[in-house]
């Protein structure tokens, strides 16, 4: 079994590889930052992993990387579409460019990686793909107006992808993780404190989330307990959008 993790370098898609690495599968992690140290780690630990630098906006980049990573470790079985960018800043100053930039990787490329991994799928009697959502899609967050236009887009690709995909035993899903204390949130965030103390007062469970315990709701969709779900969009969020 052979799986891929877009964004591998960060926080979410390295504990998403280390825990598919457990559960028995060779992980390709895919990034624009340096993958090495993470793929090296999984096999010190007696895992399979290979890193490869791919830019996910770029086709030719992901051709090369699929390419690589099915001679080196087979097929992909399963699909997890991670990588992501974060802008942030009111709708009115946001550019034509940023929009386009952040569409490119956050929608496009989840696209194409999936079109990619589809095929080998397909060839190889089935598989599953976990796409990296997020809670923002519900539409309650202020001055991320790319960013949230995409995962709703991704949210809606899902449920597209399961349709179509389902006769060839393909499953489709996506989790909308809510807030993690990822780089991202830190580059954000002025206040850290009063942030967290925002978060928790949302969510239904009084803590943070752990990197692991979104990983653990990746593995879960992408393998055979799920194997009658396709379609859905499961919040990993401590209850967040339910109050």
């Amino acid at each position: 079994m052979t799986a891929v993790v877009t964004g591998g370098a960060g926080a979410l898609g390295s504990a998403i590889a280390r825990r598919l690495a457990r559960g028995g599968h060779a992980v390709a992690l895919l990034d624009i930052a340096d993958v090495t140290g993470t793929a090296a780690d999984i096999r010190s630990r007696g895992g399979v992993a290979l890193g490869i630098h791919c830019d996910v906006s770029d086709r030719d980049d992901i051709a090369h990387a699929f390419e690589r990573l099915s001679t080196e470790l087979g097929k992909p079985t399963v699909l997890v579409n991670n990588a992501a960018i974060f802008p942030s800043g009111s709708f009115l100053d946001v550019s034509v460019e940023e929009w386009d930039e952040t569409v490119a990787v956050n929608q496009r490329g989840y696209f194409m990686c999936a079109q990619q991994a589809a095929q080998s799928m397909i060839d190889g009697g089935g598989g599953s793909m976990v796409n990296v959502a997020s809670i923002v899609w519900h539409g309650f967050w202020e001055n991320m107006s790319p960013y949230v236009t995409t995962k709703g887009a991704i949210v809606a690709m899902t449920r597209a992808l399961a349709r179509e995909l389902g006769p060839h035993e393909i499953r489709v899903n996506a989790v909308a993780p809510g807030a993690f204390p990822t780089a991202a949130e830190r580059s954000q965030h002025a206040d850290l404190a009063a942030y967290e103390r925002r978060t928790i007062e949302s969510q239904s469970l009084k803590r943070r989330g752990t990197f692991d315990e979104l990983a653990a709701a990746v593995a879960f969709l992408a393998g055979p307990d799920s194997s009658f779900i396709t379609g859905q969009t499961l919040n990993v969020d401590g209850g967040w959008v339910m109050t």
